[in-house]
C-alpha cells in the first residue's frame, strides 16, 4: 500500500484523456475513439453497414415469411401480397418494400435456441450463439461477448474524426429502466464500447415511430410530451467565443507538454493529433449540419417519414456517406416489436407502416446517391414470434404471439447481395427452418466480410491476447 506522501502515477494518455474531458466536454470513450486508429488494423474496406435492430422480435408471419395455407391459429389475420419478384410474396402492410425487391432478400431460416430478451439480444447483437459465462439478463457484464458495431468500431479504420461504428438513436434500455445486455463491448473493455448517438431521452412510454406513429402496447395510440428527437449538439458550449476556446486548445497543449516531461514511455502517438481531431468536430460546420436530421429537405423528409425510424435512418444514411464503417440503427425503444398482444392493430397501425417507408427511403436513398452497392443494410430482431397465436388476456384485449427463437426472417439489401433472392424456408407453420438453416455467427459473418475484414482478422483484449472476428461463415448466396 502506499504511504500518505505517495501520489498516484498516471500514463500519459490517462493524463491528457482526464484534462480533455473537462476542457471539451468530451467522454474518455470519445478519447479513446480517437485513439483507436493509431493501433487498428488496417483491413477494413471503404464500404459500410446499416444493421437496423427491431428489439422485441419481428414477427415473420406478419413480415416476411407469411403462411397463407396455415391453419387459422398459424397464419392470422394479414394477407400476402406479391412483391417485384415472382413468386415473393410478404405482407399487405409493406407495400413499399414489396415493389422494391430486387433491391433485397431474405433469409427465413435464421435459427437459436433462446426464448427470452435479454438472451436473444447478446446472440443476435454480438453474432455469437453460446452465452458467455456468467451471463446475466438483467444486466451487462465485462465478460459478456462483445458486440458487432464494438467489434467493427476497434478494427475498422476512423475516418473524418468519426467513430468506425455508431449506435443511433438511443441505447436499448427496458421500460423499467433496465439497460439491456449484448449492445457493448463486454470483454474488449468498457473503452471499446460502441459510440451511442443519444438523439432521443429515455421514455419508459416510448414505442414504436413516435411523433406520427407512437403508441403504448396497451393503450393504443400515445405520444408523450417529453418525447424529443434532438440532433446531438456540435456547436461550441454557450459562452465559450473563439479567444476563449482558443485559449482552452493552448491550454490542452501545455498540459501534454507537461506531462511528456514527466512521463517518458511514449506509449501513444503525439497528443496533437487525437485533439486536433476533436476540436474539428466542434468547428466543422458541414459535420454539424450532418446531425441536423429534423431540419432536412422536404423530399428527404417526405421520403423517409417524419417519426424516429425515418429520422434515424436518414442520420444513417449521412453517416455512411460521411465515412462510419458500421451504423446500428435501433427502430423502436422498450422493445417495441414485443407484440404478445394487440398485434394485428399495433403492426398494421404504429410499425409496418412506417417501417416500410423508412427503410424503403433508405434503399432509394443510398441507390440514388451510388452507395447501395457499397452499403450492406441488414434488418432483424432478437428473435420470431410463435407459429400459434397466443391471447394474455390479463395483459391485453386482443391476441398476439409470444418470443420465439427457433425461427426468423432475416432482411438483407444492397451491399453486392442479388436482389429478389430468398435464402432458407421455415416449416409449414413458420416454427422451424425447413431448410438451409443460418446461424447468428453466419449473419456476423456475412456482416464483417461487407466490411472488407478477413477471415483470419482478429482484435485484441485487454490481455492483448487475439481473438477471432469470425466464428461462422459467411450466409452463401449474399455476399
Amino acid at each position: 500500500m502506499a504511504g500518505p506522501m505517495a501520489h498516484p502515477r498516471f500514463s500519459r494518455r490517462e493524463a491528457l484523456q482526464a484534462g480533455s474531458v473537462g476542457l471539451l466536454g468530451l467522454g474518455m470513450n470519445h478519447l479513446e475513439e480517437l485513439r483507436a486508429e493509431a493501433t487498428a488494423p488496417r483491413e477494413a474496406q471503404a464500404q459500410a453497414v446499416i444493421y437496423i435492430f427491431l428489439s422485441g422480435g419481428l414477427a415473420q408471419h406478419e413480415s416476411f415469411d407469411m403462411k397463407p395455407e396455415a391453419p387459422a391459429e398459424i397464419r392470422g389475420e394479414f394477407k400476402p401480397i406479391a412483391t417485384r419478384t415472382p413468386g415473393v410474396h410478404i405482407c399487405e402492410h409493406l407495400p413499399r418494400l414489396a415493389a422494391r425487391s430486387d433491391k433485397w432478400a431474405l433469409v427465413r431460416s435464421l435459427t437459436h435456441p433462446y426464448n427470452e430478451h435479454s438472451q436473444g439480444h447478446s446472440v443476435m447483437l454480438g453474432g455469437r450463439t453460446p452465452l458467455p459465462a456468467g451471463f446475466n439478463p438483467s444486466q451487462p457484464l465485462p465478460t459478456d461477448h462483445p458486440s458487432i458495431a464494438a467489434v467493427a468500431g476497434a478494427v475498422c479504420p476512423m475516418r473524418n474524426n468519426l467513430p468506425p461504428a455508431i449506435v443511433l438513436p438511443e441505447k436499448l434500455i427496458h421500460r423499467t429502466g433496465r439497460v439491456i445486455p449484448g449492445q457493448f463491448a463486454g470483454h474488449m473493455g468498457s473503452a471499446r464500447d460502441p459510440y451511442f448517438l443519444s438523439c432521443c431521452k429515455f421514455n419508459a412510454a416510448s414505442y414504436g415511430a413516435w411523433p406520427e406513429y407512437g403508441f403504448h402496447h396497451q393503450r393504443g395510440a400515445e405520444n408523450p410530451s417529453s418525447l424529443a428527437f434532438t440532433a446531438p449538439s456540435l456547436a461550441l458550449p454557450a459562452g465559450l467565443n473563439r479567444h476563449r476556446f482558443e485559449r482552452r486548445i493552448e491550454l490542452l497543449q501545455s498540459v501534454a507538454d507537461q506531462q511528456h516531461s514527466l512521463d517518458q514511455l511514449a506509449e501513444v502517438a503525439p497528443f496533437d493529433r487525437f485533439q486536433q481531431r476533436a476540436i474539428s468536430l466542434l468547428i466543422d460546420g458541414k459535420m454539424r449540419d450532418t446531425f441536423d436530421v429534423t431540419s432536412a429537405d422536404q423530399r428527404s423528409l417526405d421520403r423517409y417519414g417524419r417519426h424516429v425510424f425515418g429520422w434515424s435512418l436518414l442520420l444513417a444514411r449521412r453517416l455512411v456517406e460521411a465515412g462510419v464503417s458500421l451504423i446500428q440503427v435501433n427502430l423502436g425503444n422498450n422493445e417495441t416489436w414485443d407484440t404478445h398482444g394487440n398485434a394485428f392493430p399495433h403492426l398494421k397501425n404504429y410499425l409496418l407502416p412506417p417501417m416500410d417507408q423508412s427503410v424503403s427511403g433508405l434503399l432509394d436513398d443510398l441507390d440514388e446517391r451510388g452507395l447501395l452497392d457499397s452499403t450492406l443494410v441488414v434488418m432483424a430482431g432478437e428473435f420470431g414470434r410463435t407459429p400459434k397465436i397466443s391471447h394474455l388476456a390479463q395483459h391485453y384485449a386482443a391476441p398476439g404471439r409470444d418470443h420465439w427463437g427457433a425461427v426468423q426472417s432475416v432482411f438483407f439489401a444492397g451491399g453486392g447481395i442479388p436482389g429478389g433472392t430468398v435464402i432458407g424456408a421455415s416449416d409449414s407453420q413458420g416454427g422451424y427452418p425447413a431448410s438451409d438453416p443460418q446461424t447468428p455467427e453466419n449473419m456476423a459473418a456475412t456482416i464483417y466480410r461487407a466490411l472488407g475484414l478477413p477471415p483470419t482478422a482478429t482484435w485484441s483484449d485487454q490481455l492483448d491476447r487475439p481473438m477471432p472476428i469470425y466464428h461462422g461463415e459467411p450466409i452463401p448466396g449474399l455476399i
